[in-house]
Parts: C-alpha cells; structure tokens; sequence
C-alpha cells in the first residue's frame, strides 16, 4: 500500500541501495555482513529473539547471508525475525573471504534475473 508503482521498480532493482556504498566508502557498513535494522525493530526485538543483539557485533552490510537466502524485505512477526537473525548468526560464525564472494556472486545473479524472493 505504501510503495508506488515507481517506488516498486526502484526497489526490486534494488536502486535504492546504492547510496549505501557511500556508507561502505566511508568505513560505517560492509558490502556484506547482517542488514542494519531500524531502531524500532532493535526495541521490539531486542528481547524477545534469541540472540538479536549478537548479529550487532560485526558492522552491517549492503547485502548478507540471510537476504540470499531468502529473508530481504520486511519482516512479519517473531518466528520470521528469529529465522533472518539465526542465518545472520550463522554468517559472523562461518564468515570467511569465499562466504563473502559468494553471497556478493548471488546477489548479483539475484538482481540480474530477478530472483529476490521474501521467505515470509
């Protein structure tokens, strides 16, 4: 309801991102790593997910294990939350270069063929 057709485009291209790489330039976010989350998910989740506060320890990314995955987009709901924020933790635990290339190799195939899925 809230996003317009123009809106819409900008986000399955995933135009809107872009800006973010000033972020990465300036040493504040990675190009991979857990996606930031709003301060108000941080508030309503905070407590109530396993281990939320944990994927906060490694600076976020531009993309991640969790959004090739399948969890990009809005989250509906506790069970969906604790999925995204368990792949997340999987990522700081397993990371490695090759990860990285990896999930940097997938969101590309990703966005060239229009594979973004949400698992909600």
């Amino acid at each position: 309801n809230r996003i317009t057709s123009v809106g819409r485009i900008i986000r399955k291209l995933s135009i809107d991102e872009l800006p973010q790489f000033i972020n990465v330039l300036v040493g504040d976010m990675s190009v991979v790593g857990p996606r930031p989350h709003i301060k108000l998910l941080n508030d309503e989740y905070g407590d109530t997910v396993e281990k939320y506060n944990s994927r906060m320890l490694v600076k976020p990314g531009i993309t991640g294990l969790a959004q090739v995955s399948g969890y990009r987009g809005e989250t509906k709901g506790v069970i969906s939350m604790s999925h995204r924020i368990k792949v997340d933790i999987l990522y700081t635990k397993k990371w490695s270069l090759y990860l990285d290339i990896v999930i940097i190799y997938r969101t590309i195939m990703d966005l060239l063929f229009f594979k973004v899925k949400d698992v909600h």
